[in-house]
């Protein structure tokens, strides 16, 4: 079994930047053997893909968020970060990470195998 726990989240204003961590336990070196994905999921709306990293580090990106957002990981750390820069308010949403056992980089929520509770951004106008 593989625990994610996801940290930083908040509220911002417009043209703001935060950064969103998940800290991945219950195997050794979890982020390193895991293609890790972000995903977030908006009030009334499903749950959509934002970005994710291969162990290879092969990067995929939602076009909405491609440019503005940056995923990485520390591997020492069992560590995958989410850094947010230029937030809209149609970024507010929960913020979820995902571990899939696979080695390409994947957008589709069901091909992951573990999932975080997730955390709240908030981005005002």
């Amino acid at each position: 079994q593989v625990q994610l726990v996801e940290s930083g989240g908040g509220s911002v204003q417009a043209g703001g930047s935060l950064r969103v961590s998940c800290a991945a336990s219950g195997r050794t070196s979890t982020s390193s053997t895991y293609t890790m994905g972000w995903f977030c999921q908006a009030p009334g709306k499903e749950r959509s893909f934002v970005a994710a990293e291969s162990r290879s580090g092969a990067t995929l990106y939602s076009d909405s968020v491609k440019g503005r957002f940056t995923v990485s990981r520390d591997n020492n750390k069992n560590t995958v970060y989410l850094q947010m820069n230029s937030l809209k308010p149609e970024d507010t949403a929960i913020y979820y990470c995902a571990a899939a056992s696979r080695f390409t980089v994947v957008s589709m929520s069901t091909m992951y195998d573990y999932w975080g509770q997730g955390t709240q951004v908030t981005v005002s106008s």
